[in-house]
Order: C-alpha cells, then sequence, then structure tokens
C-alpha cells in the first residue's frame, strides 16, 4: 500500500528548502526516516538539478537505503516558486516526492509517476484548489496506491 501524502502553499526560500520541507511531507507521513529529507538534497548537491523534470517540476527522491520506510509520495506546491539551476525548466512550483523501502519498489514507483507525469498529472496538480484536492489528484493518478 502505498503512502499518498500533500500540502499546498508550502513556503521555501531555496530549492534547499523547497527540497527539505517536500521530504518532510514523507516523513510526516511516516514513509520515510527522519534523515531522509537531507538525503534527498544531498541528491542533488552530488549531481545537479537534474530532479527538474519538466517546466517548473521536480521530483524529490533519494535511494531507499536513504530512510525509506515505505512506499510513499507526496506532491507540494510551493507558496513562492524558487530556482535549482536549470538551465530550462526553472523556476520550479511544483515537486513530487517519493520514498520506496527497497531497490525493485524504487524502479516501479518511478516508473508509474512516469506514466502519471506524461498522462497530464503536473496540470491536474496546479489545477487543484487546496491541499486534498492536491492529495485526491495524486490519488487517482496513482491507482494502486
Amino acid at each position: 500500500m502505498t503512502v499518498i501524502a500533500a500540502r499546498d502553499a508550502v513556503p521555501a526560500a531555496d530549492w534547499r528548502e523547497a527540497v527539505l520541507n517536500t521530504a518532510a511531507v514523507l516523513v510526516d507521513a511516516g514513509a520515510a526516516a527522519a534523515g531522509y529529507p537531507e538525503a534527498c538534497v544531498k541528491v542533488v548537491e552530488e549531481n545537479g538539478p537534474y530532479i527538474v523534470l519538466s517546466k517548473g517540476l521536480a521530483l524529490v527522491h533519494a535511494r531507499p537505503e536513504e530512510g525509506g520506510l515505505a512506499v510513499g509520495v507526496a506532491a507540494v506546491r510551493l507558496s513562492t516558486p524558487v530556482e535549482f539551476g536549470h538551465p530550462d525548466n526553472d523556476p520550479v512550483d511544483l515537486l513530487l516526492a517519493f520514498c520506496t523501502p527497497d531497490p525493485d519498489a524504487h524502479v516501479g514507483t518511478l516508473s508509474t509517476l512516469a506514466r502519471a507525469l506524461m498522462a497530464g498529472l503536473a496540470d491536474r496538480l496546479r489545477a487543484a484548489p487546496d491541499t486534498e484536492a492536491l492529495r485526491a489528484a495524486l490519488k487517482e493518478a496513482l491507482p494502486d496506491a
């Protein structure tokens, strides 16, 4: 069973705070351990802004052994967009985070999210009027969750 969570109008002064606040939603939901948000920041520090997948959208994650306790997916809409340093897709206003307890689930969850994004998930999340609608749109996009 996938843990689905969302938070709207999240403040962030920069990309680090955006990543920390987004991954913290998974911690708050019980899907990730306390160190997971910091591990997600390290992914960007070590690999650059590749997590910014498309205009305004970042996919926050770290390796399963960095604190994934369950399969979890969260959507966060920022109160103010932030710059990640991506040459084409900044600024980011919408972040999806996911965590998994093992590599197989990691690949499967990533694949499911990719299909949902290709089917317009980001637009539906941006159109959601509040946190509960964000969560509902995410749950609808991940029917096996």
